[in-house]
């Protein structure tokens, strides 16, 4: 089992910056992909990045060259930089890990990011 717990949401201005942190514990060492999804009011949840164990990033077309995934190793830690940040990009943000061999999906209990002015 990996244990998930996101931090740094928040509400900020259209335009501002957030960085999204995703702190992993327990059986870390079977993980093969990070990513972070995202769910709107009313909306189903959504893909918005990813990151595998080569540091081979993707992304969801709308947040390509805003949003920026990356990992510390030492602290067994995902980031989601949110650069340029519209309204639309208002939702609650979920922290994944996968375990390819396993098929095993963890999740973290969310964060609440709002963009308004």
């Amino acid at each position: 089992q990996v244990q998930l717990v996101e931090s740094g949401g928040g509400l900020v201005q259209p335009g501002g910056s957030l960085r999204l942190s995703c702190a992993a514990s327990g059986s870390i060492f079977s993980v093969n992909l990070m990513r972070w999804y995202r769910q709107a009011p009313g909306k189903e949840r959504v893909f918005v990045a990813a990151i595998n164990t080569n540091d081979r990033t993707t992304y969801l077309d709308s947040v390509k060259g805003r949003f920026a995934i990356s990992r510390d190793i030492p602290k067994n830690t995902v980031y989601l930089q949110m650069n340029s940040l519209k309204p639309e990009d208002t939702a609650v943000y979920y922290c994944n890990a996968f375990t390819t061999t396993t098929r095993n999906n963890s999740w973290g209990q969310g964060i609440q990011v709002t963009v308004s002015s």
